[in-house]
């Protein structure tokens, strides 16, 4: 379960720092708790909020949206910053539909965008640029979907991407499932690149947070 690797009382407490949420994201909350579905979770939520926030975020784009929820806390920042779009990208039809019927009950929906379709392809379709990508696909796509993200964030624009502690697999030298090389492999690739500044924050299961410079 990501998570796992925080004490489950500092998990508890920085959850606990999150402001109330709307009803509705609160039910989001439990259905992801009741169905296994994973979610960011308040305290990432709350930390990409912020994070669009302070930079203004007016255009992002969601690779990997599950049924809304990182969504809504993008979506409320757009919309505190002036408005603008919010990309809400995922395969599978159902999750769309799920997802709008919680963002039009959030009174979110004017600023979300819905796509259907292979995110990476997607937003190599969608004209740029935009103040902030999530990139939440399958991880074995993660470095390969770097140069199209490149090419769409403008300059002073935010990278996060999410699971990049992947439950601790990472730390296991054995360990050189797809998935796991694949999140190092772009852990690399971001951090040795003079054209990113990035850390990775350990909140849930760890977000990477990038900034392309200005050139």
């Amino acid at each position: 379960m990501s998570g796992a690797l925080l004490p489950p009382h500092l998990h508890r407490y920085l959850d606990s720092l999150v402001p109330p949420r709307p009803a509705e994201l609160a039910a989001m909350e439990e259905e992801a708790a009741r169905t296994r579905f994973p979610i960011i979770g308040p305290a990432a939520g709350q930390c990409c909020y912020l994070i669009a926030r302070m930079i203004g975020a007016r255009r992002v784009f969601e690779m990997g949206s599950g049924f809304g929820y990182s969504t809504a806390w993008f979506a409320r920042a757009v919309a505190e910053n002036g408005g603008g779009e919010v990309f809400h990208v995922v395969w599978d039809e159902a999750l769309s539909a799920r997802a709008r019927a919680h963002l039009d009950a959030l009174g979110l929906g004017a600023v979300v965008r819905y796509r259907v379709g292979e995110a990476v392809a997607t937003l190599r379709e969608t004209p740029g640029p935009f103040d902030l990508i999530f990139n939440d696909i399958d991880k074995p796509a993660y470095p390969d979907s770097l140069g199209v993200i490149a090419s769409r964030l403008r300059p002073g624009g935010v990278l996060i991407a999410d699971n990049m502690l992947w439950d601790g697999r990472i730390f296991d030298a054995a360990d050189r499932s797809a998935s796991t090389e694949a999140i190092r492999e772009l852990t690399r690739r971001v951090t040795a690149d003079p054209g990113w500044i990035a850390t990775i924050v350990p909140i849930r299961d760890g977000l990477l947070v990038a900034v392309r410079r200005e050139t």
